[in-house]
């Protein structure tokens, strides 16, 4: 069974981009190559900043739709109460 995933990358630009994927390191390759969302293209270099785990595709949707409405302020705040721990 695949464990579904809520990732966080860090644009070139500064901005961050929320994805969910049952394999992050396949899907941030894909991102670098492109391939991934529109959004992340020509954004470069991007870094993985937060990995959470997920218990179903479901939740990580629900998850992925609930971090996206955050202000940046909130996300930035997510990613350093849990800085050390994630990756």
């Amino acid at each position: 069974m695949n464990m579904w995933k809520l990732y966080m990358l860090r644009c070139g630009d500064g901005s961050l981009y929320t994805g969910i994927t049952v394999d992050v390191p396949a899907r941030l390759e894909q991102h670098r190559q492109g391939k991934g969302a529109k959004y992340t293209r020509g954004r470069g270099p991007l870094e993985l900043v937060y990995e959470e785990v997920c218990e179903s595709h479901s939740q990580a949707l629900k998850r992925e739709f609930e971090v996206k409405s955050y202000p940046r302020n909130k996300k930035l705040e997510m990613l350093q109460s849990h800085e050390g721990e994630i990756l």
